[in-house]
């Protein structure tokens, strides 16, 4: 028998559009609250440019790239910017002290009910300001997103999180503790060097798989992603919090232990919604951070990008702040009660590789 898959319709259909507006009306309602929000907090909000030299240096993000054509033909090479970081920290170093931006992003190789290609970050800065204040920008904005659209609870596939309720916050070490039975910072030195054997041994205790190619930060990854995020966001809203300094991308090491980093990540049901640092405003430091990033991408998927050295230098003079990216789809998602990330936006990106 000739099986022919059915095809869906596509999102512009009469039919489709009207079960998915429902979700779009209350994602406008959602921003411009939140926009409301920034306002009174006396933020300034501002548009960056998509275009970038790098567009962020994490060895397992993935960016579209293209080229700047000179009038003569001349190229030089661009990427779509995975997130407008760089740019606003420049803000800062010129600066600005409160700045928002819902920014559109792409990343490559993402594509999923919780990924797109194009999607829009909400990110904000603090200048001079902890990096808890942004846990407690937080709490009001999930609330506010609530309230925005009268509904009691935000809520992916069958799971629900209390947006009114107070947060759960919680150090990555204690996750790992309470959820893994496994002590992290036992394989984390002083000097934030890590012992990739000591925490293959407890992963394998704890009945985690361990390939011989895995290097300390895949293991971290693995158990982070199956023994602690299922259990984060369900009730009330996480706050996943120290994270390893190893682990720290563009964050501080912590003052209190210089094993972690001033970086946390927001969880409500069970999904990552936002990802906050304390700056870290060392260019020297960020360099070698960046280069350890991209010797890994190199070695994983034969490939890497530049540095920004604008942003670099820009970063010598940038002042103390703290920032955060929050996926304002994936907000809008748990809000709204949508299952898929297409749902919440306006042109989802054509289907391709299928």
């Amino acid at each position: 028998m000739n099986l022919v898959s059915a095809k869906a319709s596509p999102w512009w259909t009469p039919s489709v559009h009207a079960d998915r507006r429902p979700f779009l009306i209350g994602r406008n309602a959602i921003q411009g609250a939140l926009r409301g929000y920034f306002a009174r907090e006396d933020f300034i909000e501002v548009d960056t440019a998509t275009l970038q030299v790098s567009p962020g240096n994490e060895a397992h993000l993935h960016a579209f790239a293209t080229e700047a054509l000179t009038t003569d033909g001349q190229a030089t090479p661009f990427y779509l910017h995975t997130s407008p970081e760089f740019a606003c920290k420049k803000l800062l170093s010129a600066g600005e002290q409160r700045i928002a931006c819902f920014a559109h992003v792409y990343r490559n190789r993402e594509r999923g009910p919780l990924h797109h290609p194009e999607f829009t970050m909400l990110e904000w800065y603090r200048a001079g300001e902890s990096y808890e204040t942004l846990m407690m920008d937080c709490v009001r904005l999930l609330a506010l997103a609530a309230e925005t659209i009268k509904t009691p609870k935000l809520a992916y596939r069958g799971a629900e999180t209390d947006p009114f309720a107070g947060p759960e916050r919680i150090s990555v070490a204690e996750a790992f503790e309470r959820y893994g039975g496994i002590d992290l910072l036992a394989s984390i030195a002083a000097d934030g060097s890590t012992d990739r054997e000591y925490l293959a041994s407890e992963l394998r205790r704890n009945g985690i798989r361990v390939s011989a190619d895995d290097g300390w930060a895949d293991l971290f990854s693995r158990a982070l992603v199956e023994k602690i995020e299922p259990h984060l966001g369900f009730g009330r809203v996480t706050i996943l919090d120290e994270y390893p300094v190893s682990e720290a991308a563009l964050a501080r090491p912590s003052a209190r232990d210089p094993r972690v980093a001033e970086r946390f990540e927001l969880y409500a049901c069970g999904v990552e919604l936002a990802n906050g640092f304390g700056e870290l405003t060392n260019a020297a430091e960020q360099r070698r951070r960046f280069e350890i990033e991209m010797a890994e991408k190199a070695r994983i998927y034969g490939e890497r990008y530049p540095l920004d050295e604008d942003f670099l230098d820009a970063l010598s003079i940038m002042p103390e702040a703290s920032g955060i990216a929050l996926g304002f789809d994936r907000l809008v998602m748990l809000a709204t009660g949508a299952s898929r990330i297409d749902q919440v936006l306006w042109t989802p990106v054509a289907e391709y590789g299928r």
